[in-house]
């Protein structure tokens, strides 16, 4: 066996170009995320913090006059209200309708391929797509939804009901993905273990809440966390269903709002405030989550 200084002495000698290879491969990566990801975050955090004018040049410093104004003004409380509303209802609703999707198929029976396909579909829309066949669907002359339960609802267009239409939209576009994380998840519980619990006398119900539900936690807690950074960043269902409708300020959430100040209004300083505000309350949110998660104790 070599000794500790001979492979050492191996590791000097390896040529540079063996040396940098794990350091290449990292590069592309690397490359994308400083462009795409570290340089925006520093520019955004830069602009909320200056003057800038509308070539998106920065002019002087402001300290935090930016976040006076943006949290004085009523549209920003309407967006940080209707985007909390939308996480926590869009979250619960995710989550129940995807795990009660992936119970039902979770054994495989015949035909279970096609069940399976069909409840992933909405993997394979768009969400320009989808909003725009959610529209004729919640059309209130010509849609299906109304005609098919006797409504008369101007879905996307009454300041009442607009946040439920873009409720409905979001959970459908979020439906595919969840279902199949958590198909997974409880097809790869061992079979032994649920064997055991039916000799035990255990029903269904009990299985799922005593053995089922706590070996899925980790799938559970994966699906919550990303279906809450997804609903707080919503913003395409607004752009695409509401925008210039009367019910765009009942749908206004904090990133159609950093979108309309920054492309609309060409004030970058106060759409880098609603986008480092976004970004703080999305941490806050995700780090609870850890902390819960954590507090819960171990799950195996």
């Amino acid at each position: 066996m070599p000794s500790d200084a001979h492979a050492a002495d191996l590791r000097r000698r390896k040529p540079i170009r063996q040396q940098l290879k794990p350091y290449l491969f990292l590069l592309p990566i690397l490359t994308f995320a400083v462009g795409f990801v570290y340089y925006p975050f520093f520019k955004t955090f830069l602009y909320a913090f200056s003057q800038v004018n509308f070539k998106g040049e920065i002019v002087g410093f402001a300290g935090t006059d930016n976040f006076s104004y943006l949290f004085s003004r009523r549209d920003f409380k309407i967006a940080l209200e209707n985007t909390l509303r939308l996480m926590l209802i869009n979250v619960p609703a995710t989550v129940a309708l995807t795990l009660g999707m992936a119970l039902l198929v979770w054994k495989r029976r015949h035909l279970s391929a096609v069940n399976e396909t069909l409840f992933s579909v909405p993997i394979a829309v768009s969400m320009a797509s989808a909003g725009l066949v959610f529209k004729v669907l919640l059309n209130p002359t010509v849609g299906y939804f109304n005609y098919a339960l006797g409504l008369n609802i101007g879905w996307y267009t009454d300041k009442n009901t607009a946040m439920y239409g873009i409720l409905m939209l979001t959970v459908w576009m979020g439906l595919g993905f969840n279902f199949l994380l958590f198909l997974s998840a409880l097809r790869s519980i061992p079979s032994g273990i649920l064997e055991a619990a039916t000799l035990d006398g255990a029903g269904p119900l009990s299985r799922f809440f005593r053995v089922q539900l706590p070996l899925i936690v980790p799938t559970l807690f994966y699906v919550a966390c990303t279906n809450m950074v997804q609903a707080m960043m919503t913003s395409g269902p607004v752009i695409i269903l509401t925008q210039g409708t009367s019910s765009l300020r009942a749908t206004t959430t904090l990133i159609y709002m950093m979108y309309s100040s920054g492309y609309s209004s060409a004030n970058y300083g106060l759409a880098a405030c609603v986008s480092l505000v976004t970004f703080f309350l999305t941490l806050t949110f995700t780090v609870l989550g850890f902390w819960l998660e954590g507090k819960r104790g171990s799950y195996q």
